[in-house]
């Protein structure tokens, strides 16, 4: 597995990372076999959120992580906060520290390598984040912070009182929906693709050394049910999966990360799967490149025309 430096801080990680929000679903025996299998397969990256599972994801992980042969040290662990399900949005500074010191408990850990806010708060104000952010940094309880489903202006609002570098950014994006990408193939036009609907941010992180980590790469469009293999309304693009894995002799899983990968933005993905199998041929997307014209080709086959 390759390991990637996350600008602005000194951390030199995984460049697939694996998303914990289904294992609450897993005993502690499964648990481990997944964690096992993603420290064998080079993952050394894991992320959670306080909701996932509500908290019984974390607390699983916990669980399964300390009876394993393995330091602390030697993986990263990141969470997220801010969401109060089916409620409201929270990034009180109260909420923040109150959700963090669960996480810890949960986790069995004494920090977090990295917190996210996990979804925008409108009613936020950027000078409680703030407080909050330096009390976990002072205490030692999170190294480093970032935001999850964020744009640039919002980014920008954090920044205006937030001391620490805001080094993550987390969005959907998959072979199969990438808007982020769309809009900047169209300026200019007046149709559907041409909307930018984020601020550009895929382009303002780059600027800004964000490191945006893709999550659900395996979903189909935002709009459709499931994962796109054997989507019926991506025939052509599985079709195109299917032999590039056997050109490669991978796994499709493996070409749809390494189309997020071949993007010059440094990206770093998030698998979710529990399955150990699906953890291993995932990672086989580490050890190829693919070329500007099979990325292309991948793009234009999910059904989006270039102008």
């Amino acid at each position: 597995m390759r390991k990637i430096n996350i600008a602005q801080t000194d951390l030199e990680v995984s460049e697939i990372a694996l998303g914990i929000m289904r294992m609450n679903s897993l005993s502690n025996e499964e648990a481990e076999r997944v964690i096992e299998t993603a420290l064998d397969s080079g993952i050394n990256y894991f992320d959670h959120a306080d909701i996932y599972g509500g908290g019984e994801s974390e607390r699983i992980f916990g669980e399964a992580f300390s009876e394993l042969d393995t330091s602390r040290d030697s993986v990263y662990i990141q969470s997220k906060t801010g969401i109060i399900p089916g409620k409201m949005y929270d990034f009180s500074k109260e909420h923040i520290i109150q959700s963090v010191e669960g996480s810890l408990t949960r986790l069995k850990t004494d920090y977090l390598d990295a917190l996210l806010l996990h979804r925008p708060d409108t009613l936020v104000e950027p000078e409680e984040v703030a407080e909050a952010f330096e009390q976990l940094e002072r205490q030692g309880k999170v190294r480093f912070f970032g935001v999850s489903n964020h744009n640039p202006m919002q980014i920008e609002l954090l920044k205006k009182n937030v001391r620490q570098p805001l080094v993550f950014n987390q969005l959907q994006m998959s072979v199969s929906h990438h808007p982020m990408i769309d809009a900047g193939f169209n300026v200019n036009r007046s149709n559907e693709l041409s909307i930018d609907r984020d601020g550009s941010i895929l382009d303002y992180c780059r600027l800004n050394d964000i490191t945006i980590q893709p999550w659900s790469p395996f979903q189909a469009g935002n709009d459709k049910q499931g994962i796109l293999f054997d989507h019926s309304d991506y025939e052509q693009l599985n079709k195109v999966l299917y032999r590039l894995a056997e050109e490669y002799n991978v796994s499709r899983e493996a070409i749809a990360i390494a189309w997020l990968l071949r993007h010059p933005a440094n990206m770093q993905p998030i698998i979710g799967s529990m399955n150990p199998g699906r953890i291993v041929s995932s990672t086989q997307a580490s050890s190829l490149r693919l070329s500007r014209e099979e990325w292309y080709e991948l793009y234009r086959s999910g059904g989006f025309q270039l102008p």
